[in-house]
């Protein structure tokens, strides 16, 4: 079987080297608002009790906030003076 959402999001952590606090502080900038224990849950084992799956929507909203925490973000469009 391919990766999870929950693969896809340890992957990510482990590259930019991101702390829980990270991953919460990037989730906030797309008004997403979690909870360290609920990031935690993300990176237990599957047979842990208290492991939950990473949904679409938490995995979308993490690469966008992602996306800011990276580049910035997007600049307002500047209005043509006629």
């Amino acid at each position: 079987m391919g990766l999870t959402n929950n693969d896809i999001l340890k992957k990510l952590r482990v590259a930019h080297k991101l702390r829980d606090e990270d991953i919460v502080n990037i989730l906030a900038l797309v008004d997403f608002r979690t909870s360290k224990s609920e990031i935690n849950a993300f990176f237990r084992r599957e047979d842990h009790p208290k492991y939950m799956a990473v949904g679409d929507q938490i995995l979308r909203n993490f690469l966008n906030g992602l996306i800011i925490h990276l580049r910035g973000p997007m600049p307002k469009p500047q209005k043509k003076k006629v």
